[in-house]
């Protein structure tokens, strides 16, 4: 039975909360109320599920003990956690490669532990210092993959085809994301990406979000969920404003309620659909009140954008689907 506005499966980013409090305590060495407090706060908001994005909690330096309490805090609060994001840890940086693989691995064992259907990773990294000078830090370009570079290139292949691998093993869909100046910063290099690795289970998170916001000249939004969508298991889903003068090359972009921004969200989500896409969501946002937007995001997604009953066309992905079906209490309507 393919999923309807009820039903699907959608998660909380958890963007707005630091992974160090106020007295200088790491969460992940926290209590767990600290845990449950910030979950809680989720659930509050409208939510049954949460993407447990490890810019507030990583999963992977957990002890085996301290996931087992992670595990049982989200049980005891009555929020799911179907979905961990490991971001900026790429498996192709020069000096810490070989670390950041072996933190995915653990991430992925964590996500096994937690009863996670997909861990979301990518190929960016850390937010440079002149980056973290801006109040939007995307208006700074940051790191790029180095374009034309065949060795980096299959190095990216086999280091993430090694994780699918792995994923598959536990029973999971690995969801690289989307980022500009990486080798997922563009359409059809990320397809090509997830076709050189060759896994079913190893696709696209089409973040496109992290791509409109960006000040220059962008792909078409439209021809970018057009190509990807095949290749999706995972949808990191967020808007922007923008606004172009080329003739001045000029471009403005700031964070919108996924209703007002550029990217006409129940458009894609009929191009999604015909696609074959049966994955989970994530609402997420930047700056203001994110939890409140990223509420209004989901509320927004289950009236005006998913389909209201089953039986609906739907095409046949290139990838495999996750097939995560919440409990009736976990509805999150």
């Amino acid at each position: 039975m393919a999923y309807t506005a009820e039903n699907w499966p959608i998660t909380a980013a958890l963007l707005q909360f630091p992974g160090i409090d106020a007295q200088g305590t790491q969460i992940n060495d926290a209590d767990a109320s600290s845990w449950a407090e910030v979950l809680t706060e989720v659930k509050e908001a409208g939510f049954a599920n949460a993407d447990l994005t490890d810019s507030w909690v990583r999963p992977g330096d957990l002890s085996k003990d301290r996931l087992a309490e992670f595990k049982q805090t989200a049980e005891d609060v009555g929020i799911g956690i179907p979905v961990i994001s490991a971001i900026r840890r790429s498996v192709i940086h020069e000096t810490d490669w070989a670390d950041n693989l072996a933190y995915s691995h653990r991430t992925i064992d964590a996500a096994a532990e937690l009863g996670c259907e997909v861990v979301s990773v990518g190929l960016h990294q850390a937010i440079t210092p002149e980056q973290q000078k801006q109040l939007w830090f995307w208006t700074v370009e940051g790191y790029k993959d180095p374009v034309g570079d065949q060795e980096s290139w299959a190095n990216a292949v086999a280091r993430l085809r090694e994780l699918g691998r792995h994923a598959a093993e536990a029973g999971i869909l690995l969801s690289l994301e989307m980022y500009e100046d990486t080798y997922l910063g563009t359409a059809d290099s990320s397809v090509q990406l997830v076709q050189d690795i060759g896994l079913a289970n190893v696709g696209l998170n089409p973040d496109l979000g992290n791509l409109i916001r960006l000040h220059r000249p962008i792909e078409d939004w439209r021809e970018m969920v057009a190509n990807t969508m095949p290749y999706s298991n995972y949808w990191h889903m967020k808007n922007y404003i923008r606004d172009e003068d080329v003739a001045r090359d000029s471009y403005i972009t700031m964070p919108a309620p996924m209703e007002s921004g550029l990217i006409n969200y129940r458009e894609a989500f009929k191009v999604a659909l015909a696609a074959g896409y049966q994955g989970i969501i994530c609402a997420e946002h930047y700056g203001g009140d994110g939890l409140s937007v990223t509420a209004r995001n989901q509320e927004y997604l289950r009236r005006h954008v998913l389909p209201k009953q089953d039986g609906y066309s739907l095409g046949r992905s290139q990838v495999s689907q996750g097939r995560q079906q919440p409990a009736a209490e976990l509805a999150g309507v």
